[in-house]
């Protein structure tokens, strides 16, 4: 059975898609052996942002921080 509980990072990527940004995820071993998460979003007009996290959760989270810190977003 498939839980239908919507994981916070499918709620943040859905809302981007809708207000034009196209996102990014994936995860990297950095040079310690742990796995970090790098999230990306962008636009057509150039405006982009990066962030980096070591949960999944967090990096969506920091991700949010960052756009609605330029006002671009929620």
């Amino acid at each position: 059975m498939q839980s239908t509980r919507v994981r916070y990072w499918e709620t943040k990527t859905n809302k981007l898609y809708k207000l034009g940004w196209g996102e990014g995820c994936v995860s990297a071993i950095d040079r310690e052996g742990r796995t970090i998460w790098i999230v990306h979003a962008h636009r057509g007009d150039g405006k982009r942002f990066i962030v980096r996290a070591d949960e999944k959760l967090s990096a969506f989270m920091e991700l949010e921080w960052a756009v609605r810190a330029c006002g671009e977003l929620f």
